[in-house]
């Protein structure tokens, strides 16, 4: 299996093989990242939560390629920003970590805003 920063560098040579750099700006990456976003989410419209985790495995195949569709649009933005996409999830989870104390959102999917009063 490839690491994040080998995908990133053969999606980048793969965009730089086919002339696509100039049509590889954050803004359409991001663009063509949620129309995939799109895509995924189809897939689980009008589901019930259990059928949603019990995917057929046509389906589930779908939903994989839907999967490696974001990735693949995801690095390739954080590529051109010069964003180390590992470094800002670790960075988020602290952040993340402090905003939701798991003694205060253990079992509440409620936004931090309710049940946290800075």
């Amino acid at each position: 299996m490839d690491s994040l920063a080998e995908l990133t560098h053969k999606l980048r040579e793969f965009a730089q093989a086919r002339d696509w750099e100039k049509f590889h700006s954050p803004k359409n990456l991001a663009m063509a990242m949620i129309v995939e976003a799109a895509e995924l989410v189809e897939h689980f419209q009008w589901l019930t939560t259990e059928q949603s985790q019990t995917l057929e495995a046509a389906k589930l195949e779908q939903v994989r390629q839907e999967i490696g569709d974001v990735l693949i649009y995801l690095t390739r933005m954080a590529d051109r920003l010069g964003i180390d996409p590992v470094a800002a999830a670790h960075d988020k989870m602290v952040i993340n970590a402090a905003k939701y104390p798991a003694e205060l959102a253990r079992g509440n999917a409620a936004k931090s805003t309710e049940y946290c009063k800075s």
